[in-house]
């Protein structure tokens, strides 16, 4: 018993490395590489004549109306992903709550319940059960995303639009209108 304590001791303690070791102290062992930033969605330019003079000289905006709506589109999509992550969620708790044989068909003696007919049973209510649910993803996905993506401002002028002398920027609602109508 002694002798395994003391092995389990050896095995515990490791020891350490020398000071005079170059290769404990080299760069590649003593420097952290990290991944190159990612550039930023949105950049400062100058805020025109219509902007709120108290918020500053600089607004921040898209660079240009491509990046405005890969940005829209990324936003929307992750949305739409995660609202019918918890769907499915969902749906497998209620689909598995409405298929199961009620409770008083065991005082009263019947058979186990019939397992290929509550398969078939929440097949049909999850199929339902996701479809409604992608409805509402989507519903709720633009629901989040028109307002903050309408008030964004994109650098660069639309090339269909007239601008006043002076604005360096544009409001999402211009693009929203011509770009995503009836979509």
């Amino acid at each position: 018993m002694v002798v395994a304590r003391r092995q389990m001791k050896k095995t515990y303690m490791s020891p350490l490395p020398a000071m005079s070791d170059p290769e404990v102290f080299s760069p590649s062992a003593t420097l952290l590489t990290f991944d190159p930033p990612i550039p930023l969605l949105r950049g400062p330019v100058p805020a025109g004549p219509d902007d709120d003079p108290s918020a500053g000289p600089f607004v921040l905006a898209f660079r240009d109306s491509m990046s405005w709506k890969s940005a829209f589109l990324a936003t929307r999509s992750k949305i739409i992903e995660q609202c019918e992550a918890g769907a499915r969620a969902g749906c497998s708790i209620s689909v598995s709550n409405k298929c199961k044989p009620p409770w008083w068909k065991a005082l009263f003696g019947a058979k186990s319940a019939d397992l290929a007919e509550r398969e078939r049973c929440e097949e049909r209510e999850m199929s339902s059960c996701l479809a409604s649910a992608k409805d509402a993803c989507i519903s709720f996905a633009e629901q989040k995303c028109i307002p903050s993506f309408a008030g964004a401002r994109i650098a660069a002028a639309p090339e269909t639009t007239s601008l006043s002398c002076g604005a360096t920027n544009y409001r999402g609602s211009a693009l929203m209108a011509s770009s995503f109508a009836g979509k």
